[in-house]
């Protein structure tokens, strides 16, 4: 069972959102209360990726994990910003909850770095829900280093905090 990585197209970002979905519920339900990760629906995050790969598809990239014609995770990566234009942006890693330990986040993220160098970028950054320690982690084997940035967002009804993490490429 090999899992191949491959470049989004617009008929996928449906599953993308349920994968999303699923993936959120599974990473965040340790430190987020149940209402907080009851909406966006399976069908609300795909309209989400449909709405947002509509505007940003020139300058992002998205790239789907794929085991035996099943989507097993995600990356979505573009530019950092104005105020960083040397850097690139991991926007997102998702993994279906089944696929965690199985080294498909290690193969999408190896993926995105790759693009990201392609690109030209020499710095890659990220958030990271502070909370969110199994991601922390994984980030952090992978040579990822909190930048001491940080900020504040909403998930559903739930205010969390956010952590900058930055590695050179």
């Amino acid at each position: 069972m090999t899992v191949t990585l491959r470049p989004a197209a617009p008929d996928d970002l449906m599953a993308v959102g349920a994968l999303h979905q699923r993936s959120r519920i599974a990473a965040y339900s340790a430190f987020l209360p149940p209402d907080a990760l009851a909406k966006p629906t399976p069908e609300a995050m795909g309209e989400y990726w449909v709405q947002r790969w509509t505007w940003e598809r020139e300058d992002h990239r998205m790239t789907l994990a794929v085991r035996d014609g099943t989507l097993s995770g995600f990356t979505y990566l573009g530019p950092a910003g104005d105020d960083e234009p040397e850097a690139g942006l991991l926007c997102a890693i998702h993994l279906d909850p089944a696929e965690r330990g199985h080294g498909v986040g290690r193969a999408l993220m190896v993926d995105a770095l790759a693009g990201m160098r392609a690109r030209g970028w020499c710095r890659a950054v990220l958030w990271v829900l502070r909370d969110n320690a199994h991601a922390r982690r994984f980030y952090e084997r992978g040579g990822w280093r909190p930048t001491g940035l940080e900020r504040d967002e909403t998930i559903g009804t739930a205010r969390t905090s956010q952590l900058r993490y930055a590695r050179p490429l």
